[in-house]
């Protein structure tokens, strides 16, 4: 494939962030994008809706369905699949983008907040990656890609988040097995992470605001390696845990400048790298 033209991608979390970049990367081809996601309304922290996200997206040249999902909602994720499949008349591409995150210790980790992370990261993405399969099925060249690091099982990732780090890996495990389930029927399942920390809301409210945000990438450099993987050829290129940096040397990147949040400012390492 050299392009997503008529492609259908559904995209959880998609109303900013990494979600909407890669939305945005791909509109710029004239995909078709379902933004499936929970907000409606503007957020005093949150940039965005699913409606100001469809606006962008129609703008960059493609379309877009905005869905209210909470990818909790098994009915809600099977509502937003009908609707994208009579919208469009099919889906091609699955992207599990949405996640939640507490950088907590087992004590400081309210079980409520550890079912929040596990009901959307681990389980939202096998919900999502389940509901779309007998539409990948039917596609050219399906993929699903999951915003999630390298099964790196070093103790020092467990430590001080272990609930996080379980709910992170959850999704990276749907890779490992689903790209052994599906391999046979060509629908490719890869993971993809950022080598840096990625200048997102998250980061700016939870994970050190400005200061991190200044040591940080934009999050088109996700985008742009996502592009990258979800354009080559799902029955060749499946079960990998991709490395955004790694992905676009692949394709001939070597200068990577214009990505930093801050010109010359030292990079963060992201997690579990």
């Amino acid at each position: 494939m050299s392009n997503l033209q008529g492609k259908t991608l559904f995209i959880t979390g998609a109303s900013r962030g990494i979600g909407l970049a890669m939305a945005l990367r791909a509109a710029r081809d004239g995909a078709n994008i379902v933004i499936a996601a929970k907000t409606t309304d503007p957020h005093p922290k949150l940039p965005g809706t699913i409606y100001t996200a469809a606006k962008e997206i129609e703008a960059a040249g493609g379309k877009a369905l905005p869905c209210v999902v909470d990818i909790r909602n098994e009915e809600q994720i099977h509502a937003a699949v009908a609707k994208a499949v009579e919208t469009f008349g099919g889906i091609d591409i699955l992207i599990n983008n949405a996640s939640a995150i507490s950088l907590t210790g087992t004590l400081e980790t309210p079980l409520k907040r550890f079912d929040l992370m596990h009901g959307i990261n681990t389980r939202g993405t096998f919900a999502c990656s389940q509901a779309c399969l007998p539409y990948l099925k039917k596609s050219s060249n399906p993929h699903i890609l999951n915003n999630s690091p390298p099964l790196n099982m070093e103790a020092r990732w467990f430590g001080p988040h272990v609930a996080y780090t379980m709910a992170k890996f959850g999704m990276s495990m749907c890779v490992l097995g689903m790209a052994e389930e599906f391999k046979d029927e060509g629908i490719a399942v890869n993971a993809l992470w950022p080598r840096t920390v990625i200048a997102t809301a998250a980061v700016q409210n939870l994970l050190g605001g400005d200061d991190t945000i200044k040591g940080s990438r934009s999050p088109e450099i996700m985008a742009d390696a996502a592009y990258a993987i979800l354009t080559k050829p799902s029955r060749s290129f499946t079960g990998n845990f991709c490395i955004d940096e790694d992905v676009l040397r692949g394709v001939g990147v070597t200068n990577f400048d214009k990505y930093q949040s801050v010109p010359g400012a030292e990079l963060f390492p992201d997690y579990f790298i």
